[in-house]
């Protein structure tokens, strides 16, 4: 079987989702077939993969959206959580940190912004009560679902951890294993019932405070933790590319876009030019995050083509130039949800690294995130961990409108740092060369990287490389060789992104793919 593996086109009329799991997949068409809205079905099919992809995302982390409205820009939101009352770096520096803790430490779990995430894309979008929205999630946690081959292999990760044992029947969990989660369930349902407050509020939000020994506080939960916030864009290959501004690192993936524009891009993709100043254009873009993403940074600012321009004149055709670049890692799912009214949502969800910090909140199976990882322990860095605060954030959903304001594809990818990279080839494939979603998304792929955890490869002076799929062509290696990259290539099946796409056709109708990486995602439509 080659690889990558082929991602089939999909069409539809009435509405399509897209998602890393077949079972979500349906539970957002379900909700489309119900007379519900795209945010409907984006918000079944989240709450769904928070019941089967905990090893991605769950209830104990963060989510960004967009949504195309018919009247106007799209609407954003973030619904990245803050740190906590209680959060101080000094104690953290005094005992030798010089990054924030990687496991095992609640410290570097900001309070979880996905479920307000959920009942705020609802208040102002869904159509449907939220008790339907969120019954096929709730079902799925009660009567079990069926282990996905990348659940079962991850599940070991989580072998000694406690709260985990949904996960860890004798033997080991196997894929195709029934897996429940009551305590889930009934969490799902109580926020049916009463909404946010009914969890942030109740039964989790107390046992959240409890296991913080002070890092959260009451007063932390009660406020929420999403906010509907002003979209970035910039017009690229005669389409305006939408995203959402800081903590999110969204406007990576539109600069580096804008930046290859004006680059003498080949008409093959095959060419190893072609990849060489997609490389460039990625590293020039975000070589210097670390200093400018931060919750308080201005994402138009940072969009702005006088402060491109000069990366994109610093590009030669014939030689790599520039810094530092990222890698591929990172535990996220994205999905995306169209109907047939023209509402359009691009979401993305995730625990940071797998399954975040691995703690759990006792009593709810939920596991926390571990998104502080992004904060500095730097005194006087404007990311430096504060009350408060939220914290640098990888999740880089994408819209993308004609110049006439119509909606032409919501497109997403997990991946770590390198979700800009992976949404720039298929932007790139997309609106560039015309590429239909199921090539664009099948297609070899590359990522810049450096040794690390995924989360922190823009920093340090460290040499970077190009990493190649397997699959790639062989002009790719032999164009970037020529001009001076340091190359690696990738082994079978090794992490590039879990990328979906909805565009919308000439004639009106939704195209789709669901990234066959995943193993077992699915585009669904009506």
């Amino acid at each position: 079987m080659p690889w990558p593996p082929r991602s089939p086109t999909l069409r539809a009329v009435g509405g399509m989702v897209c998602s890393v799991d077949h079972v979500a997949s349906g539970a957002g068409i379900a909700m489309l077939r119900a007379g519900g809205s795209a945010a409907d079905a984006a918000i079944a099919t989240s709450a769904v993969l928070a019941v089967t992809t905990q090893h991605m995302c769950g209830m104990g982390g963060d989510l960004f959206a967009l949504v195309h409205r018919t009247d106007g820009p799209p609407d954003a939101l973030c619904a990245a959580g803050r740190a906590g009352g209680g959060s101080d770096p000094e104690p953290l520096r005094a005992a030798g940190h010089q990054v924030m803790p990687y496991r095992g430490d609640v410290r570097s779990a900001p309070a979880p912004g996905c479920v307000d995430g959920w009942c705020a894309l609802h208040a102002r979008h869904g159509r449907l009560p939220l008790e339907v929205v969120l019954a096929p999630a709730w079902r799925c946690a009660d009567e079990g679902f069926a282990a996905s081959p990348l659940l079962a292999l991850a599940s070991g990760l989580v072998a000694h951890v406690p709260g985990a044992e949904d996960f860890l029947p004798p033997g080991g969990l196997q894929a195709g294993a029934r897996v429940r989660r009551p305590a889930l369930g009934r969490a799902l349902r109580d926020i049916a019932a009463g909404g946010r407050s009914a969890f942030y509020e109740g039964g989790f939000g107390a046992a959240l405070v409890s296991l913080g020994g002070g890092v959260y506080t009451a007063a932390d939960l009660a406020r929420s933790q999403a906010d509907w916030v002003t979209p970035i864009s910039l017009d690229v290959w005669g389409h305006r590319i939408w995203t959402v501004p800081p903590p999110s690192q969204g406007y990576l993936a539109p600069s580096a876009a804008w930046i290859a524009e004006g680059l003498p891009l080949p008409e093959d993709p095959d060419d190893g030019a072609w990849i060489h100043l997609l490389v460039e254009a990625a590293r020039w873009a975000g070589h210097d995050r670390p200093d400018v993403l931060h919750d308080q940074a201005d994402g138009a600012a940072l969009l702005r083509p006088d402060r491109l321009l000069p990366r994109r004149q610093a590009i030669d055709a014939n030689t790599r130039g520039a810094p530092v670049a990222p890698a591929a890692e990172g535990r996220t799912i994205y999905l995306c949800a169209t109907d047939a009214d023209g509402l359009g949502v691009s979401l993305i969800q995730s625990n940071a690294a797998d399954w975040g910090c691995h703690v759990v909140v006792p009593g709810t199976g939920i596991f926390l995130h571990n998104r502080g990882i992004g904060f500095s322990l730097d005194a006087g860095h404007p990311a430096e961990l504060a009350p408060g605060h939220r914290p640098p954030h990888t999740l880089s959903p994408l819209l993308v409108t004609r110049l006439d304001g119509q909606l032409a594809a919501v497109l997403g990818t997990m991946g770590g740092d390198s979700q800009p990279q992976v949404l720039l080839q298929v932007l790139a494939r997309l609106l560039r060369h015309g590429q239909a979603p199921g090539p664009a998304l099948s297609a070899p792929r590359w990522t810049l990287a450096r040794d690390g955890t995924g989360f922190d490869t823009w920093s340090g002076d460290g040499p970077d490389h190009v990493a190649l799929e397997q699959g790639a062509p062989s002009t790719w290696e032999r164009g970037l060789l020529d001009r001076g990259h340091l190359v690696r290539n990738l082994p079978r099946g090794a992490n590039v992104g879990h990328a979906h796409v909805i565009a919308v056709t000439p004639h009106g109708t939704y195209a789709g793919a669901s990234d066959a990486r995943a193993g077992s995602g699915a585009a669904v439509g009506l």
